[in-house]
């Protein structure tokens, strides 16, 4: 099964005829052949969700999925048992027939820190970079967005949007189990680009920001969300092992240094438009991330500090434009 057939004539409206012919070829290898010990499972728990329409639908104030009566007789536990088939969620939440899957994150504490500050969605062709399951491009998609790709290299991550899109059906939204190295250079085509959680991660951090900038068409606006430490021009933090039990958190700027990454890059209008210490509240385990979260990665005697003793995740959102 192709879940991506209103993908190519998308992308082909965007003038990226050549991508959407390599990712029709690419695709459908990627899902259903990734090697994954859990991947029959997962599709398994994916075709065995109840076969009903839900009877509203919000996307624009949080994700709302139908309603609890829209199950009729399907059995309320039987689905829960079959969405945490999905287990970890952290990306959320999502109010699902009346399921509060009340996910690792609150990524719409995130996304109501972004949306003030950025461009207008209305009409807009967006990339999200890193997306997880999809969370925000929906939110996106319920701003107005014209069309929304989101990028995702983790294939449970990319299985948690299918379950939402077996119901929203939604042919402007798409996550597919790439990462932005696979994405050609120098689209020139995307209107936003975000890319949130997703910068300390990249062993070269400039790189990224050239990949972002060429993914935007002229005058597109960048949306970037990373960790930050305090600090000058001069302040760039690199953990010598893990960073709150991470292994893979490369680099973290301050403030000023990432305005000048972003300068060097050939990005203007650059703006840090938010600081926000991450709290207990909004990272956390719960039924539906059962698994160590923030209270376990910071020291137990001081919450300045990480596990390691490092400064605990301080995170800031920029923007700025392609020229």
């Amino acid at each position: 099964m192709n879940f991506y057939d209103s993908l190519y004539p998308q992308l082909a409206t965007m003038g990226q005829e050549l991508w959407a012919e390599q990712l029709r070829a690419t695709l459908p290898e990627r899902l259903l052949l990734e090697s994954h010990g859990k991947l029959a499972g997962w599709q398994n728990a994916l075709q065995s969700l109840p076969d009903v329409r839900p009877s509203q639908v919000e996307l624009r104030d949080n994700v709302t999925i139908g309603s609890s009566a829209d199950l009729g007789n399907f059995d309320r536990d039987q689905l829960v048992a079959r969405l945490q088939a999905f287990h970890p969620w952290r990306k959320g939440p999502y109010n699902f027939f009346g399921i509060e899957i009340d996910t690792e994150w609150r990524s719409d504490w995130k996304w109501e820190r972004v949306v003030p500050h950025i461009e207008p969605l209305a009409g807009r062709k967006v990339l999200d970079v890193g997306c997880g399951n999809g969370y925000h491009g929906w939110r996106m998609r319920g701003a107005g967005a014209d069309f929304v790709l989101g990028i995702e290299p983790f294939l449970l991550s990319v299985q948690q949007f299918l379950v939402m899109q077996r119901y929203l059906r939604d042919p402007r939204h798409h996550v597919i189990p790439i990462g932005i190295e696979d994405v050609p250079a120098n689209l020139a085509c995307f209107d936003s680009v975000f890319s949130m959680g997703v910068l300390y991660h990249r062993r070269s951090p400039l790189d990224h920001l050239l990949e972002l900038k060429g993914c935007l068409r002229p005058g597109g606006e960048l949306i970037l969300e990373t960790l930050i430490v305090e600090g000058d021009q001069e302040t760039v933090f690199m953990p010598q092992g893990r960073y709150a039990k991470m292994r893979n958190v490369w680099f973290l700027p301050s403030i000023a240094a990432m305005t000048l990454w972003l300068q060097r890059c050939g990005f203007t209008q650059i703006t840090c438009v938010d600081t926000n210490r991450t709290s207990r509240d909004e990272q956390r385990s719960t039924e539906w991330m059962k698994f160590e979260s923030l209270a376990d990665f910071l020291d137990p005697d001081d919450a300045e500090r990480t596990i390691e003793g490092h400064p605990a995740p301080l995170r800031a959102i920029f923007t700025a434009k392609r020229p």
